[in-house]
């Protein structure tokens, strides 16, 4: 008895000292700039506290050859758009819209003759752009940007801007910034031309430059083991040579130019 009551405060004080322990290891996370990472009160105490701004990252849902997943565009526009707001310094990032204009369905046309491709019709898609822009400037955002990693829907993105900025101007503003899919396409392609690749190699899907961004932010995306297949259906272009290291300064260039993008197009709103 005397044994068992001279143990018990031992074991509760190893029992104290690991959790110390614990707690004194678990990393402190930053704070996200993520609206889905965060709760609604917080949502409200970053705009109250001047984070007006939000970028909604747009992707999309297609087939991207046998060497890189069906949500590239998806992880591409999240991972870019925290990199967007975190330079800005009063934004947040709306979740990603992974449903986009792909091509018809029945009879499929474009990305939509492959396995997994999910597509949606164009005014739909604008729709729905649209009332997400009402939601958040319904909850005090002030600039709503729009940054689509496709190139199929750019113009999408305008008419929805427009439409929006009928609508709620001068209470917020709608921004379709068209520099970040082009410093991902034309501003990358030219940098890569520039460094002595080949017009054919470089490609416009899925081929080294859409490649090497892709590994550059995550190489989850790629299947690194299928870059040099033969039979590449859905590619046009050549990732064989595709590294992280190749695509880095292709993220930076994107990352800079829709900053200055995004900042351009709200002083001009004011």
């Amino acid at each position: 008895m005397m044994r068992a009551m001279f143990f018990e405060p031992l074991r509760a004080w190893s029992r104290l000292v690991v959790v110390a322990a614990a707690c004194i290891a678990a990393p402190v996370s930053a704070a996200s700039v993520r609206l889905e990472d965060m709760t609604s009160p917080e949502v409200a105490q970053a705009i109250a506290r001047g984070q007006t701004t939000v970028l909604v990252p747009i992707g999309g849902t297609e087939q991207n050859g046998p060497h890189m997943t069906l949500g590239k565009h998806n992880r591409r526009a999240d991972l870019l758009s925290q990199r967007v707001a975190a330079r800005l310094g009063n934004a947040l990032v709306a979740p990603v819209l992974a449903y986009v204009p792909e091509g018809a369905i029945d009879p499929p046309t474009a990305h939509m003759r492959h396995a997994g491709t999910i597509s949606v019709p164009s005014e739909v898609f604008v729709r729905t752009l649209e009332a997400i822009g009402r939601s958040l400037e319904r909850h005090g955002f002030r600039d709503i940007v729009f940054l689509g990693d496709h190139g199929g829907y750019q113009n999408d993105l305008a008419t929805a801007a427009t439409r929006l900025n009928r609508r709620a101007a001068p209470r917020a503003r709608a921004h379709a910034i068209a520099d970040y899919y082009g410093a991902a396409d034309a501003g990358f392609r030219d940098l890569l031309l520039q460094r002595g690749y080949r017009a054919d190699e470089i490609g416009s899907h899925a081929g080294l430059a859409d490649t090497a961004l892709s590994l550059a932010l995550d190489p989850a995306i790629v299947r690194s083991e299928r870059l040099r297949d033969v039979a590449r259906p859905g590619v046009t272009g050549d990732p064989s040579r595709a590294t992280s290291a190749l695509g880095e300064p292709g993220v930076d260039l994107v990352v800079s130019r829709t900053v200055d993008a995004v900042r351009a197009a709200i002083a001009r709103a004011r």
